[in-house]
This record gives C-alpha cells, structure tokens and sequence, in this order.
C-alpha cells in the first residue's frame, strides 16, 4: 500500500485493519450503523454544547417581548431542558448498541465494543455463560451481558454459529432437561 504525501511516497507495511485486535479475539460481528450512532451523537452534543455558550448571549440581547418573570424562566426552562435532555436520551438508547464484538476460543470470552458517555469507545469482557437473553423481548436489548444491556443484529454475524454460541443456542436441549429433573428430584 502505497499513499502520497505532498510529492513524498509512505509506504505502509501494516497488514492489519485498525479494528483488528488480536487481544480481544477473533472478530465476529461488526455493527453497521456505528457511524450513524457516532455522528448522532456527536452531532447531539455538539449542538448543545453551542447552545450552552450561545444562551448567555440570547438573555442579554433577546426582548422576548414578556415582561413576566415568570414566562421568561419558562421560556429559559424549555430551551435548557432540550438542550440536556436529548444527548441524555440519545446516551440511553444508544450505549448499548455492541460496535464490533470479538470472541477468543481459548477462553470461551467475549469483548464487546460500544460507546461510553464521552463517544470513547469501551471493551466489557464477558463469557458466554453470562449472557442472559430477556424473557420478554426489549426494546434495544438483545442480551445481557451479566448487567448490562447489548444491542446486536443477529443477521450482521457472518458466521451464524457464533451468533448461536453467543446466545446458547448450540447447547443441547438434553442438558436442560437434566438440569431440570435434578432439581425437581431435590425437592
């Protein structure tokens, strides 16, 4: 791979993609709307943050034509509650959503990438065994990694079987039911 730089050839030996990490394992799944998130978000705090420097400024110049001090504060109140409620909301919904996930056969461990608060991104590790998948389906929520909520496109898995080992599907329905007689026979 060679790329120009002002009139200067660079040239990069690097085989590997920026989000290959051979610490977290093997790469399994790729979310396709990390971008979006990303830009939603950024573009979410970017406005508030203008409207944080911007407020001063629109109550000194600003005739609102209200003399009331009260239909000020309220008018003041709505544009501070959306300019903090929504990246909190967008936070919420979209702190979940797993960007890449990697998963190391050795140790049966799971490393999921998603975007923590500040648009950094976070790696929680995991093993299969504490995935948890809701008993009533939610909304951004495809499992649970011990306490925390994750959010994957089960058609986004190139390979479907790590899809299902992700989610226990490949364990034998047969081990259930032993599980089950055994503590029906204890009590």
């Amino acid at each position: 791979q060679v790329t120009s730089f002002q009139g200067v050839a660079v040239r990069s030996l690097s085989t590997s993609s920026p989000h290959e990490h051979p610490e977290h394992g093997r790469l399994v799944y790729k979310g396709n709307l990390a971008k979006t998130v990303l830009g939603v978000r950024f573009f979410s705090y970017s406005t508030s943050i203008f409207n944080l420097f911007m407020m001063p400024y629109i109550m000194l110049k600003s005739g609102i034509g209200v003399e009331s001090l009260l239909l000020q504060g309220a008018f003041y109140g709505v544009i501070a509650f959306f300019t903090f409620v929504t990246p909190v909301t967008l936070h919420i919904l979209t702190k979940g959503y797993v960007i890449r996930l990697y998963y190391k056969d050795e140790m049966d461990t799971y490393t999921a990438i998603t975007y923590n608060a500040i648009l950094a991104e976070k790696a929680t590790v995991f093993h299969q065994k504490d995935v948890k998948i809701p008993d009533i389906t939610k909304m951004f929520t495809t499992f649970y990694a011990k306490t925390k909520s994750m959010l994957v496109n089960p058609t986004l898995f190139p390979n479907p079987q790590d899809y299902n080992h992700l989610m226990g599907y490949d364990k034998s329905p047969l081990f259930k039911l032993e599980e089950v007689k055994e503590v029906d026979e204890r009590k």
